[in-house]
């Protein structure tokens, strides 16, 4: 209740201070913060704001008095020369009579101590001013200042624009790349000359690609440049399917236990490339840690807020930090820079204590209040202004490395731009309302923002500066390697270039032959958790790790990959096959039973014997048709079948060679026709063999009539000419056809004929059947016929034979793939047709050759009587 009570009166009091200063009519400052800076008076002021110092030292607080305000130590040099670069630029835009006529620059310049508190207050300072009173309450006129270059670090960027961005102040940051800034709903007014670290991250990203180095560690500081950093860098890994093998934040408050435990997993990766988002000063505790733990064998990438950074380019870190890749912004020259920093003397104005805190720093020189120098430890005349500072060496004077200082002085001529591309405007075609202009008198932050949008123009040392839609600045970037210098020390070289164009994307130019490695092999390291898989495999992500980490897997038959780290791979078209490496789709080896292959040679060399045996026969037979053998076998119908015969032979022809659609519409034709002809004749013959015994019984001697040589024809014509009607229905409504077939061998082609109808060529081997059937049914019938005549016992033999071939074959046809079906069909027609030939013609020609005295009919004759 006391709280509450002090807070309510503390609250009442305030109010009635705000009352009495309203009623007066007057604005009064309610405090001042103790800033360091550099003031320069104009019609137009400028704001800046810059890393002077490294350290905010806050004093120690007591409850009885108001606070001490912090103070800042460690100088530093480098930030000190940006400072005085945009005085420089401010300096050679007033004297230029083509920019800005008639308007000179001032400028209001801050130590923002690398703190965020600190640059703050110097962000309000410079926007709300600092005169003790302001009478105006109606705020007409221009603010204190009409644009600010900084603040080069991004987590106070983003405080500043938060708030000053609700007025629309035009804030142009040399050095802040968070890509957070890019957003223009939270900072429409934010604008920068470095790229962000949207760019930043993919220009390392290329680098890491261009190696190969496709598992790498993380390490990054605990603010917004590396959280953000981070963040991106781990999306982009990802779009290309690099993985981050550790990812690991630098404390802010830089505790022991934490650097040690990040430089364990450093050490425990097997990563051998560390990519590292932070400042300088975030990351001195871990490198020494690195020295401490000897940690050598590790390949850096240094973000662009560390990479030029001298602290680390002593001996003492040459082992450990030789060799490292990093991304710098671009280098620029600006040209008079060196000796305008060289003529700084002590200034006479008390305001300026950021020059007195130079001097001071550089040569201990100790001055009044009134600027008047005290002593001079060091250099008197120096102190005294009565030397310049071209005998010193240090980064304040060094030019030949202008990188932030060069955005510095992009970010100071841009405003310059803008404001003078806003005097340009013509009364009655200005871009605001009613087609109105700025009034330079009134200037109001929100129209230097809409020229600035358009600023165009290109700088002296030919560098063209734009800002796009969210108001980045063109992306591009230096590639440097840390290589030893001949003192054991570390040196920065050039050894490429990152740019992105808005056709190109990013492109990446290295000399890597000016590139120095620090490992044995003088060569980039491996940095992969996996090994690639090589064309022909397919990566297989181990379970529960990344997906760099993964097995190599072959690819099955008929698939390929013809790259490197395929994830699948891809089955190759129908007609092709993959080769024995799987990395190319080739034609599918064709199969068929060809004439040049040995199973093709054989069976034709078989196909023609049976025809020439056959052939053989019809001459033995036609020398000896008078023979009683000959004649008693019935000649005509012997010739009739040996014709038979030697067609089955020749149809085994049309099976062989690709197929073709005439072969295929022939070949099973034919073989039908054949085959029906030689068992219709062998049918016929069994029946005349049965009629002509018969007919020598009493009881049966006009059996003969009806086996007459037209009645055998006939028979035989009736019977073929139905298997004739078969074929020609089979061929006229489902014809066979050639058939590329997959199935039996997927690797392979298989040329074979379709049969069309499974019917046709069912009845087509059914008909054949039966009449085999009814031949052999007959000549079992007959089998006790006398020796002489006994033509049935031949017949009956040929006949088992010819069933038995073909009874096999369904099963062995069945089962046969691709070509040796086609084989076994073969098989079965000549093994039937040898069947016949030999069973029924081998004793009749080994008799007429071999035992000519026994063809004789009183040979014949006399057997029989014998016999009864």
């Amino acid at each position: 209740m006391w709280i509450t009570l002090k807070i309510c009166l503390y609250l009442f009091f305030n109010c009635i201070s705000a009352a009495s200063v309203l009623s007066s009519g007057i604005c009064q400052l309610q405090g001042n913060f103790k800033l360091n800076g550099m003031f320069q008076d104009g019609d137009l002021i400028l704001g800046g704001l810059f890393e002077v110092h490294f350290l905010t030292v806050f004093p120690e607080l007591s409850f009885r008095m108001e606070p001490e305000p912090p103070y800042c130590e460690q100088f530093d040099m480098a930030s000190f020369q940006q400072a005085q670069t945009m005085v420089f630029a401010i300096d050679e835009i007033n004297k230029n009579p083509n920019l800005l006529p008639n308007i000179t620059l001032g400028y209001h310049l801050y130590d923002n101590c690398v703190m965020l508190g600190m640059a703050f207050r110097a962000a309000l300072s410079l926007f709300s001013g600092t005169e003790e009173s302001l009478s105006n309450l109606n705020c007409t006129g221009s603010p204190p200042v009409i644009g600010i270059v900084g603040d080069s670090n991004s987590t106070p960027s983003i405080a500043i624009s938060s708030v000053l961005g609700l007025f629309r102040v035009p804030i142009v940051s040399h050095y802040a790349t968070c890509s957070c800034l890019s957003d223009r709903k939270k900072y429409p007014s934010f604008f920068r000359t470095i790229p962000s670290d949207a760019f930043q991250v993919r220009a390392m990203v290329q680098i890491l690609r261009h190696f190969g180095w496709t598992w790498v560690g993380l390490v990054y500081s605990d603010d917004d440049y590396g959280i953000y950093a981070a963040q991106l860098f781990q999306q982009e890994m990802q779009l290309f399917g690099h993985c981050v093998a550790f990812s690991e934040i630098l404390p802010h408050d830089n505790n022991h236990r934490d650097i040690q435990r990040i430089t364990g997993v450093i050490q425990a990766s097997t990563a051998r490339v560390v990519v590292v988002f932070s400042t300088s000063s975030f990351l001195i505790p871990l490198m020494e840690e690195v020295v401490l733990q000897n940690m050598t064998g590790r390949q850096w990438i240094a973000s662009e807020a560390w990479s030029t950074s001298p602290v680390y380019h002593t001996p003492r870190f040459l082992p450990f930090l030789g060799g490292t890749l990093g991304i710098a912004i671009r280098r620029g020259e600006i040209e008079g820079l060196h000796d305008f920093l060289l003529r700084l003397r002590p200034s006479n104005d008390p305001r300026n204590s950021i020059v007195r805190i130079f001097w001071e720093n550089m040569f201990r020189c100790s001055f009044g209040n009134e600027g008047s120098v005290i002593d001079g430890e060091q250099v008197k005349k120096v102190c005294t202004g009565q030397e310049d500072l071209s005998t010193t060496n240090t980064p304040y004077t060094d030019v030949s490395g202008l990188r932030a200082a060069y955005n510095v002085y992009k970010a100071v001529y841009a405003l310059a731009h803008g404001l003078h591309d806003l005097m340009q405007c013509e009364e009655g075609r200005g871009p605001f309302s009613g087609n109105s202009c700025a009034d330079i008198i009134n200037l109001k932050p929100w129209q230097l923002v809409h020229y600035l949008q358009k600023v165009n123009f290109t700088t002296g040392f030919g560098d063209h500066v734009s800002f796009d839609k969210n108001g980045d600045a063109l992306a591009i970037y230096d590639v440097l390697n840390w290589q030893p210098s001949s003192d054991g020390s570390i040196t920065i070289h050039k050894i490429g270039v990152v740019n992105e164009g808005a056709a190109t994307g990013m492109v990446l130019t290295l000399d890597e032959e000016a590139i120095y490695w620090n490992f044995e092999a003088k060569k980039p390291p491996r940095s992969v958790c996996s090994e690639s898989c090589s064309p022909g495999t397919r990566r297989a992500t181990r379970k529960g790790l990344p997906v760099c980490c993964f097995d190599c897997l072959p690819c099955g038959d008929g698939e390929i990959s013809n790259t490197t780290d395929a994830i699948e791979c891809t089955a190759c078209p129908e007609d092709f096959w993959s080769n024995p490496d799987k990395d190319q789709c080739v034609p599918k080896e064709e199969e068929f039973l060809s004439y040049e292959e040995t199973l093709g040679i054989s069976l034709t060399t078989v196909s023609l014997l049976g025809t020439c045996f056959c052939a053989l026969v019809m001459v033995i037979f036609a020398l000896h048709r008078n023979t009683p053998i000959v004649r008693a076998n019935n000649s005509e119908l012997s010739f009739l079948l040996l014709l038979s015969l030697k067609l089955c032979f020749l149809c085994v022809l049309l099976f062989i060679g690709q197929p073709q659609l005439w072969t295929c519409q022939l070949r099973h034709a034919v073989f039908g026709i054949s085959f029906v002809l030689c068992v219709s004749s062998i049918l016929v013959k069994t029946m005349v063999v049965i009629a002509v015994f018969k007919s020598s019984r009493p009881e049966g001697k006009g059996a003969m009539k009806w086996f007459g040589a037209v009645q055998q024809r006939c028979t035989v014509l009736v019977l073929t000419a139905l298997q004739v009607v078969i074929c020609a229905v089979w061929l006229s409504t489902a014809s066979p056809t050639p058939h590329k077939n997959n199935q039996y061998i997927r690797s392979k082609i298989v040329y074979e004929c379709a049969i069309g109808s499974v019917a046709g060529f069912s009845m087509l081997l059914g008909y054949i059947g039966l009449l085999a059937a009814v031949s052999f049914l007959l000549a079992f019938l007959a089998r006790n016929l006398p020796d002489n005549f006994n033509e049935a016992k031949f017949i009956t033999f040929s006949m088992l034979i010819f069933c038995a071939v073909w009874i096999a074959f369904v099963p062995a046809y069945v089962s046969s793939p691709g070509k040796y079906s086609v084989a076994v069909e073969i098989f079965a027609i000549l093994a039937s047709s040898f069947g016949l030939l030999v069973s029924i013609f081998a004793p009749k020609c080994y008799i007429i050759l071999l035992h000519p005295e026994r063809n004789t009919k009183k040979a014949m004759m006399g057997r029989e009587t014998q016999k009864k």
